[in-house]
């Protein structure tokens, strides 16, 4: 028997998309922080991991507030799964790069684990990747805004 029900679960992840969608139009990652158990564990395993809430707080606003951070405009989630026993949810979230000038799509994939605590907090997110993969997507962003901004400065 779980603790929350599938309802409950499925509300609190409808609330961390939201908050996320919110976050990263706006720049400020305190209310997308503020859903997680004061002493909650983030494992971000190219940057490492942050336990507490405030320490979420400062490396996600840290972070998402440079480049290439700075430039991932939305965090859509392709599927979940949510595993009412454990309080789990599971899910692909895309890492999508603003336009870079021509109307290309650049993108790459993460899994995401969350763990629900009750009261629609989360006291553990766990992110795996293929960090060459990121890589890769950020040179070509890269490489494909230089060559607009030369061809834009040849026309001019």
């Amino acid at each position: 028997m779980s603790r929350w029900s599938r309802a409950e679960i499925e509300e609190a992840f409808a609330r961390y998309q939201e908050l996320g969608r919110r976050a990263a139009a706006s720049g400020e990652w305190r209310e997308w922080a503020d859903q997680f158990t004061p002493d909650a564990t983030y494992v971000e395993h190219f940057f490492g991991t942050m336990v507490g809430r405030e320490a979420i707080y400062s490396w996600i606003q840290s972070t998402m507030s440079e480049w290439p951070g700075s430039e991932m405009i939305q965090f859509p989630i392709e599927w979940y799964i949510i595993d009412p026993e454990r309080g789990w949810v599971v899910c692909q979230i895309w890492n999508l790069m603003a336009d870079p000038g021509d109307g290309s799509i650049l993108r790459e994939h993460n899994f995401t684990l969350l763990k629900y605590a009750g009261d629609g907090l989360w006291s553990y997110e766990e992110d795996i990747y293929n960090p060459t993969r990121f890589i890769e997507m950020m040179e070509n962003y890269e490489r494909l805004k230089a060559t607009l901004a030369e061809q834009a400065e040849a026309e001019a």
